[in-house]
């Protein structure tokens, strides 16, 4: 690839062959505004904010979209650029709702950042505004058509990192919208509730559908006893929304939080994890003994779970039975510990902190209610809600004291914390099936094959005379590639790993909004909270899912043995092929 030659504002800079210009200038330290611009989506060249002067041309281009060409002479700031610039944002927020101090994303809102660098200080254009009610149908995702401003990283981010298409732009002029097909509610559509629209959208104009007020409402309840627990990804993620750097872990005092925010005891969804490992685990070896159902497909991301439901329903039989780690430890906590401790489980109220907002829809599924028809799981709250709460009920959150999460349902392996990074379901199911397999101890547990995979990655590994071949995907792009190369029997696999979210629940669609200068799905934020995450893991003394002490009593006390017909009633789920409703 040759290297071009250009001048950007009076200075010379050398980059490769098709860089485009905002590239180019960056290299120069020039940071020029963009809008519907996502490093990790295709070019739209949409919102024209990005645009530069080049000497020779008769109108401003767009930066994101325009390469560089030899020779070429570009000024990024001119007083007739600027003040393009301005009236493009003006006529944006003309057209956007003014309540700026009652945004979820006020202080943290692109839009409104840009209005502030490019001095916008008043609303100079009045003309007819679109009006749409918020579409709250889903108990994931909602949507505000008024506050989008048509960037389109949504539509983007569905159709080429998911693989969903679920969302498009529709009609014309001020009457464009974007939405599912033929405008159904979301929870009518093929959304797969993974919340990556909310993630890149630059304003509002996707949430999930918060939970808060149930949750203040169940904690001022003296008859209610309030338990939370805490997914593995949370502690690598939550310090970011107190200023502290990505992938600083805070496991002991979100536990601290927690219980300063009056709830009656805190677990660790970790538990749940080991017990995953040690039921799935069980699962892959006997699936092994009879060669029957291989591969075997993880089934602890809810997000992929409705993709398989709504996409490949003819995978569905190949789907561990396993309830995620969530529901795991929700069943137990409405089960064993309700009887531990004499409460009825129809007054406890289990909360459960996630980074994704597709457990809010996991939570209300048939499957995961009792017999008796109370939920597992009563309310989920994503990072970014709970991050909210601890801020408004004045908590000094970098600054508190670490504290440990309650026993027995607290106390987890280092096979665990991997839950919350892409490959780390595979590399603990790995650890313990190895040990199974071999009959003792691992001398080195990191399965290091699995890891450090940014989207799609594939080995075999050697075990007691048995070669395993996996495959890991995250982001649902990546997961159709594996399960068709499954369909057409290319080749032949043993588990295989897959979640919604790029690089897994470390990025879900509820984590932390990155810090200024970085975008969602940056790889670099995603590196950092999985680094966390293997630290901890390396920390601590029982690292392999069934050497969990708590999870043996646990089966001794209640559930007999991995795979028994208690263990199978509680802990395990079926699924069923999914259709849009309304669309035969």
């Amino acid at each position: 690839m040759k290297d071009i030659n250009l001048i950007i504002d009076d200075q010379p800079v050398v980059v490769a062959e098709n860089t485009t210009i905002l590239h180019a200038a960056e290299k120069l330290g020039i940071n020029i505004p963009r809008l519907c611009y996502h490093p990790d989506l295709s070019l739209e060249g949409a919102c024209r904010i990005c645009i530069v002067e080049v000497e020779g041309y008769r109108n401003f281009v767009p930066s994101c979209a325009t390469p560089v060409s030899e020779g070429m002479r570009i000024r990024t700031n001119s007083p007739e650029i600027r003040q393009a610039r301005r009236d493009l944002v003006e006529l944006i927020l003309d057209n956007h709702p003014r309540e700026c101090q009652i945004c979820e994303r006020d202080g943290n809102c692109e839009l409104q950042n840009l209005a502030y660098s490019l001095g916008v200080r008043e609303r100079l254009f009045e003309g007819r505004r679109k009006l749409y009610d918020i579409e709250k149908s889903s108990p994931a995702v909602i949507r505000d058509a008024e506050k989008c401003i048509l960037c389109r990283r949504c539509v983007r981010v569905c159709m080429e990192v998911q693989g969903v298409t679920n969302l498009s732009q529709l009609y014309r002029g001020v009457d464009t919208v974007v939405a599912p097909a033929y405008e159904q509610g979301m929870d009518e559509s093929v959304c797969i509730a993974c919340g990556q629209c909310i993630n890149v959208c630059p304003v509002a104009a996707f949430l999930e559908n918060s939970s808060t007020d149930e949750v203040w409402a169940a904690l001022a309840d003296s008859n209610k006893h309030v338990v939370a627990q805490i997914a593995p990804s949370i502690r690598a993620a939550i310090g970011e929304g107190f200023g502290l750097p990505p992938g600083t872990p805070m496991t002991g005092q979100t536990v601290t939080a927690l219980r300063r925010l009056g709830f009656d005891a805190v677990f660790d969804t970790n538990f749940g994890a080991d017990l995953t490992i040690v039921e799935e685990a069980h699962e892959l070896l006997k699936r092994l003994k009879t060669k029957e159902r291989l591969p075997l497909l993880t089934s602890c991301s809810s997000g992929w779970i409705k993709f398989m439901e709504h996409f490949y329903p003819e995978m569905i039989p190949y789907a561990s039975t396993c309830r995620s780690p969530m529901s795991m430890l929700s069943v137990l906590l409405k089960t064993y510990y309700a009887k531990r401790t004499g409460i009825d489980p129809q007054n406890i109220v289990v909360v459960s902190i996630m980074p994704c907002t597709a457990k809010k829809f996991e939570a209300e599924r048939r499957e995961h209610q009792s017999p008796d028809g109370y939920p597992y799981t009563d309310i989920v709250l994503t990072t970014r809600e709970f991050i909210w709460m601890v801020k408004s009920y004045g908590i000094d959150f970098a600054r508190l004291p670490e504290e440990d999460f309650d026993s027995p349902l607290g106390y987890s392996t280092g096979a665990a914390d991997l839950f919350g990074t892409t490959g780390g379901v595979m590399e603990a199911a790995l650890r313990t099936a190895a040990e199974k397999l071999t009959g003792k101890p691992l001398v080195d547990l990191e399965f290091t094959q699995v890891r450090e995979t940014r989207g799609l990655k594939e080995a075999s590994i050697e075990i007691a005379g048995h070669t395993l071949n996996v495959a890991v995907a995250n982001g649902l792009n990546n997961a159709k590639t594996i399960l068709e190369r499954v369909k057409k029997g290319d080749k032949t696999y043993h588990l295989i790993e897959l979640m919604a979210c790029p690089g897994g629940c470390i990025a879900g669609g509820g984590q932390p909004y990155p810090p200024d200068g970085h975008y969602v799905l940056d790889p670099e934020i995603a590196r950092l909270r999985a680094g966390a995450l293997y630290r901890i893991d390396e920390a601590k003394t029982v690292r392999v899912a069934h050497r969990n002490p708590f999870i043996e009593k646990l089966y001794k006390e209640f559930l007999e043995t991995p795979g028994s017909a208690v263990a199978h009633k509680l802990l395990h789920t079926t699924y069923l092929p999914r259709e849009p409703k309304g669309i035969k």
